[in-house]
């Protein structure tokens, strides 16, 4: 592993298109994570996962490298929630599963053929080292920012300990680590100088026209009636999804924002934490989604 590289290296490295696929050797000994790290805790909550959806592919696809992928490869245009319903299970199968590596080995060779060129001629890939650790950054920034926002405060040990442990996460996925922070205080750092690489793309635009323009309703109801049945549920989305995304996306996105709609978010985050104790009761499969579920499940019962 070296170094994390600077804006400019970021340039030229993620630019070579060089995918860099690495291979465990003893996988049966290789590290892996497990109900006792922070990340099985926190990852597969539905406050993270739904909560983050937005901040999570917002952010991913503000890179102008990995929106030119998902623009040239992607099916996000024609089936949006179709694809998120198809990436979920893999990603989370690569910590809750009892077969991390092979379900890790699976995500990564999804992307094996996305490559191509951007619009300047320069060329990009998937596997490439920086743009691969990008779209895993964001995963590790999902359950940082929407565990410390929307279950409980974290300390400043627990982050550095979920981020140590997104270090084993990504070795599931069998790609070079060369690019990866190597302390919690160097991934705020990478985070810091990634957000200000955002720029606007056509990716992002379709994503958050939702936003904008306000959720679609079904064709059977008309418009001016749908216009009044909608608003409490676009109203939420302006404030509570739009309320978790970095200033940086906002603005490529083009989203409005003011100090009144952060005080009513930074209310209602307050509000949904302190239900925490509450909603920490609730049974395995109400808490998290599935395939979380089924790893928390599996491994309480190899325990009895």
């Amino acid at each position: 592993m070296t170094e994390q590289p600077t804006h400019t290296s970021y340039r030229e490295l993620v630019r070579d298109a060089e995918p860099m696929v690495v291979d465990e050797q003893h996988i049966d000994s290789a590290p892996r994570l497990g109900p006792d790290s922070l990340i099985w805790k926190f990852y597969g909550d539905y406050r993270v996962q739904l909560f983050g959806f937005q901040r999570l592919a917002g952010t991913e696809n503000a890179v102008a490298e990995l929106a030119q992928g998902v623009t040239d490869h992607s099916i996000i245009f024609g089936d949006f929630l179709g694809r998120a319903m198809r990436t979920a299970p893999p990603v989370l199968k690569a910590v809750y599963s009892d077969e991390p590596y092979t379900w890790g080995n699976t995500v990564r060779d999804f992307h094996k053929n996305i490559k191509g060129e951007m619009p300047d001629g320069s060329r990009y890939h998937a596997l490439n080292p920086e743009l691969f650790y990008w779209a895993h950054a964001t995963f590790v920034d999902q359950i940082l920012y929407c565990t410390d926002t929307f279950v409980r405060k974290l300390s400043y040990e627990e982050k550095a300990q979920i981020f140590e442990e997104s270090k084993i996460w990504y070795r599931h996925y069998g790609v070079s680590a060369r690019s990866q922070p190597q302390t919690y205080d160097e991934f705020v750092a990478y985070w810091d100088g990634m957000l200000d690489r955002f720029a606007p793309n056509k990716t992002l635009t379709y994503a958050t026209g939702y936003i904008r323009k306000g959720v679609p309703g079904p064709s059977s109801v008309p418009s001016p009636i749908w216009t009044v049945l909608a608003a409490p549920l676009n109203g939420y989305i302006r404030t509570m999804i739009v309320g978790t995304l970095p200033p940086q996306l906002r603005a490529v996105c083009a989203l409005d924002w003011d100090e009144r709609r952060e005080r009513r978010f930074q209310r209602a985050a307050a509000t949904v934490r302190a239900l925490d104790p509450l909603l920490s009761r609730l049974p395995t499969r109400i808490r998290y989604a599935p395939w979380a579920a089924e790893g928390w499940q599996r491994v309480r019962k190899t325990r009895t």
